[in-house]
C-alpha cells in the first residue's frame, strides 16, 4: 500500500481545520464539556480528559481509572508539556499555553500557542454512521500540526507515550510488550500475559484481553518500549529515546510503568504547517459472547486481523480526516438549524459518548448487532430501556444502526427459545457476555421486570424503523413476537400494575401515567405496523383501542392544570416525555391541549438547571428533558426547556462524561456517566422538516 506524503497529510489537516472553523463561525464553544473525548471507540477502548487543560491531568477511562497518555514538545530546546501530568517532570516541562479546545462529533482538537509556535493536537475517531466497517474499526488518529506564529523559524520535536494501563483491568496484572511491523508501519504492542478472554462481566471494568497498539509510518518517527521515567527523561534531556527496548517482560503494569513511546522530529518549522500522526488501536479479537459462543467484532467479519486493520487505517487517513470534518460540519449545521448553536454543541458532545457505549459485532447467524453496555449502572448488555432513549441518534443518522440495536433483542426473545415471558426482556446479558437477561428475575421469574416499559419500547422503535424505511419488512420477521407484546399492552398497558419503568432508580410505581402514555403510543405504533403489513382490520382495531385509551387516560390522569404522576395520586406531576412520539411520528393521538397543558405546567416547577423528573425529587434525566423540549411546537418552547440544560453543563462541578442524571437545583450529577442514552438528545433532529 502507498504511503501518504507529508504534503498530503498537511493538506488533509488544513481541510479539516477549515471545515471545523466554518461550522462554528460564531467563535469559541459556548458549552463546556464536562469531560473531553479523546478515544471513543467502544465501552472498553474509551479515553477521556476530565480537566479543561489537557496538561493538567492524565487522561482516564470513562470509569475514572487512569489511562495515561503523555505528550511533550521541545521548541528550540525548551521543554513543554501538552498532555498528562507526570509528577517527575512537572517542573522541568511546564504546561504549554492552551488557547482553545473544541469537541465535535468525531474530532476533539486542542490548540496550544507558546514560544512563537502553535501546535494543534487532534484526536479523530472516525465514527461515521454510514460506513459500518469504519465505525466499528477500533482505531483513533492522533495528529499534531505545528506552525510558527511569530514570523521566525523554530526547531520542534514531539514526544508521545501510552502506558500499559490501556490493556489491563487492574494495574497489578502482568503485561507483555513487543515491537512489530507491517509493510508501511512501525508498531508497538502491549497486552496482558494471561489473556483471559471473555471470562467475566460487570460494569466498572476495563478490558484485559487482546492487545493495545500504537503505530506510526515507517521512517517518520523513533519509537521505544521503556519504563515511563526513562523514556520521558531521555526525551526531555536530549530530545531522543532510549536506544534499546525494555525486555523485562512479563511484569505488572505498575512495575516501572511500561510505555509505548514515539518521538517526531518536525525539523525547522516556519509559517507552513508540519503534520505528524499516530494510530492508537485495540484488537480484542473476540468482542462478545452470544448465548455462550464467542463472536467477532464487525470489523473482523471478513477475516481482517490487527495488522491489516492498521494498514487500512493508515492508507485511508487523508480520506477519513476529510470525511470526518465534513460529517462534523454537516451534523453541527443540521442541529443548529433545528435548535441553535448551543443545541448543536450539545449534540456534538453527546455523539462520541453515545457511539462509544456500543460494540458492533456479528451474530453466529451473520446478522449485524449493535450491543450497548449499560455504563455506570449494572453493566447490562443490550438493555431495552437503554436502546429506547438512545434511538434518536441512530434514527437521525443511519437506520441500519437502529436495527442493529433491536435485532439482538428480537432474536433472543423471539427465536432463541430462552425467553418464556409474554412481554419483552429488560436486557440480553451483562457486558460483554450476551448470554440472557441478568436484571431482576432474569429468565426465571417476573420479579423486578419492566413488562409494560420494555414491550412498548420495542414496538415503538420497530415502528420507527418501518416509517424510516417505508416498509414493514423488518417487523414481519418478528411479527408473532411483536404481536404478543402488543396484546400484552392491550391487557396491561392502560393502567399499569405496580412495577418498574426505565426510571427504575425511583422505585416501583403503580398506575404510572407516563408509562401508560407509552403503552398507548405503542398500540398506535403497532396499528401503523399492521397497516403497513397489509393487516387492515388489525390496524383499525389497535388504533381504536389506542384512541379509546387516550380518552380514559385524560380522565384518570387529570389534575386540573396538569396531569398526574400516578392515576391514584392527586396533586402530583411528572414529565410525560413518552408523548413526544405523537409529534415526531404525527400519530394524531393525544389532543394538543394535553401537551400544551403539560409544557405550561413544567415552567412552574422548572429549577435553575432543568425540569425535575417528577415531584418526588429535584433530580432529572437529560435525555427526557430533550424529549420534553421536542414536544414543543415552537422554537421558543424548545429553548425554554433546553437553556437550563445548557446551563447545567457549564455549572456542574462533576467532571465526568456527560451525565444523564443530575440535580436541577445544583447541577451536581446524581449518578450515571458515559451512557449511550445521551443519544436521546438528538430527538429534535427527528422532527419533520416542515415543522
Amino acid at each position: 500500500m502507498k504511503l501518504f506524503s507529508p504534503r498530503c497529510a498537511v493538506a488533509a489537516m488544513a481541510l479539516v481545520l477549515t471545515l471545523l472553523s466554518f461550522s462554528v463561525a460564531k467563535g469559541a464553544d459556548q458549552l463546556r464539556p464536562p469531560a473531553y473525548p479523546l478515544v471513543a471507540c467502544d465501552p472498553y477502548f474509551s479515553v477521556w480528559s476530565f480537566t479543561d487543560q489537557l496538561a493538567e491531568s492524565f487522561p482516564v477511562h470513562w470509569t475514572g481509572n487512569i489511562h495515561a497518555l503523555t505528550c511533550f514538545a521541545r521548541i528550540d530546546g525548551q521543554k513543554l508539556r501538552l498532555m498528562g501530568n507526570p509528577v517527575e517532570y512537572y517542573n522541568s516541562a511546564r504546561a504549554m499555553r492552551q488557547t482553545e479546545v473544541q469537541v465535535r462529533a468525531t474530532n476533539t482538537t486542542y490548540t496550544f500557542d507558546d514560544l512563537g509556535v502553535e501546535i494543534k493536537l487532534q484526536f479523530t475517531n472516525p465514527n461515521l454512521p454510514d460506513d459500518l466497517m469504519i465505525l466499528s474499526r477500533p482505531a483513533t488518529y492522533v495528529t499534531w500540526t505545528a506552525r510558527a506564529t511569530d514570523g521566525a523559524n523554530h526547531e520542534v520535536k514531539i514526544y508521545f507515550d501510552a502506558t500499559a494501563e490501556l490493556c489491563v483491568n487492574t494495574v497489578d496484572q502482568k503485561v507483555v510488550a513487543n515491537r512489530e511491523s507491517t509493510d508501511n508501519l512501525d508498531v508497538l504492542r502491549v497486552g496482558t500475559e494471561a489473556q483471559e478472554m471473555l471470562v467475566k462481566s460487570g460494569d466498572y471494568m476495563r478490558v484485559d484481553w487482546g492487545y493495545f497498539y500504537v503505530a506510526a509510518e515507517k521512517g517518520v518517527a523513533k519509537s521505544a518500549i521503556s519504563g515511563a521515567v526513562k523514556a520521558r527523561g531521555a526525551f526531555l534531556k536530549s530530545g531522543d529515546l532510549p536506544k534499546e527496548d525494555d525486555k523485562n517482560f512479563p511484569r505488572e503494569a505498575q512495575d516501572d510503568w511500561p510505555v509505548l513511546a514515539f518521538t517526531f522530529d518536525c525539523g525547522i518549522v516556519g509559517k507552513d504547517p508540519v503534520a505528524k500522526r499516530l494510530i492508537l488501536a485495540y484488537d480484542d479479537e473476540y468482542a462478545l459472547t452470544w448465548l455462550g459462543e464467542k463472536i467477532r467484532p464487525y470489523w473482523r467479519k471478513d477475516g481482517q486481523d490487527a495488522h491489516g486493520m492498521l494498514e487500512e487505517a493508515n492508507a485511508q487517513y487523508a480520506d477519513l480526516i476529510k470525511r470526518c470534518a465534513e460529517f462534523d460540519g454537516a451534523l453541527f449545521e443540521r442541529a443548529q438549524a433545528k435548535g441553535g448553536v448551543k443545541y448543536a454543541e450539545l449534540c456534538s458532545i453527546a455523539y462520541p459518548q453515545s457511539i462509544a457505549a456500543h460494540k458492533l459485532a456479528v451474530m453466529p447467524n451473520g446478522k449485524t448487532i449493535l450491543i450497548s453496555k449499560e455504563n455506570s449502572s449494572n453493566g447490562c448488555a443490550g438493555t431495552v430501556d437503554i436502546l429506547y432513549p438512545t434511538t434518536p441518534i441512530f434514527a437521525a443518522t443511519n437506520v441500519e444502526l437502529l436495527k442493529a440495536t433491536t435485532t439482538p433483542v428480537l432474536e433472543y426473545a423471539g427465536k432463541s427459545g430462552r425467553w418464556k415471558h409474554p412481554f419483552a426482556p429488560h436486557d440480553i446479558g451483562q457486558y460483554p457476555l450476551v448470554d440472557g437477561q441478568k436484571y431482576g428475575g432474569g429468565e426465571r421469574t417476573e420479579e423486578n421486570q419492566m413488562p409494560v416499559e420494555e414491550s412498548a419500547n420495542m414496538i415503538i422503535v420497530v415502528d420507527l424503523i418501518a416509517r424510516i424505511e417505508n416498509s414493514a419488512d423488518y417487523a414481519k420477521e418478528y411479527w408473532s413476537t411483536l404481536q404478543k407484546w402488543a396484546e400484552y399492552l392491550l391487557s396491561k398497558g392502560l393502567d399499569p400494575e405496580n412495577q418498574l419503568c426505565t426510571d427504575d432508580f425511583a422505585g416501583h410505581l403503580a398506575h404510572n401515567a407516563n408509562l401508560s402514555a407509552k403503552a398507548i403510543v405503542a398500540l398506535a405504533c403497532f396499528s401503523d405496523l399492521c397497516e403497513r403489513a397489509g393487516k387492515t382490520d388489525d390496524a383499525k382495531a389497535y388504533r381504536a383501542k389506542a384512541e379509546e385509551f387516550v380518552q380514559e387516560w385524560m380522565k384518570l390522569a387529570d389534575n386540573g392544570d396538569h396531569y398526574r404522576l400516578a392515576f391514584d395520586r392527586p396533586d402530583t406531576w411528572s414529565m410525560k416525555y413518552n408523548i413526544v412520539w405523537d409529534r415526531i411520528m404525527d400519530l394524531k393521538l393525544f389532543p394538543k391541549e394535553v401537551v400544551d397543558k403539560e409544557l405550561a405546567y413544567y415552567k412552574t416547577v422548572q429549577n435553575k438547571y432543568g425540569i425535575p423528573l417528577d415531584n418526588r425529587s429535584d433530580y432529572t434525566k437529560t435525555d427526557w428533558e430533550a424529549w420534553v423540549a421536542a414536544m414543543a411546537d415552537t422554537r421558543e418552547g424548545f429553548d425554554s426547556v433546553m437553556e437550563p440544560v445548557y446551563r447545567s453543563l457549564n455549572a456542574t462541578p462533576d467532571r465526568v462524561p456527560l451525565t444523564d442524571w443530575y440535580y436541577t437545583s445544583t447541577a451536581k450529577h446524581q449518578a450515571f456517566r458515559a451512557r449511550a442514552v445521551v443519544g436521546g438528545i438528538f430527538m429534535k433532529l427527528l422532527e419533520p422538516e416542515a415543522r
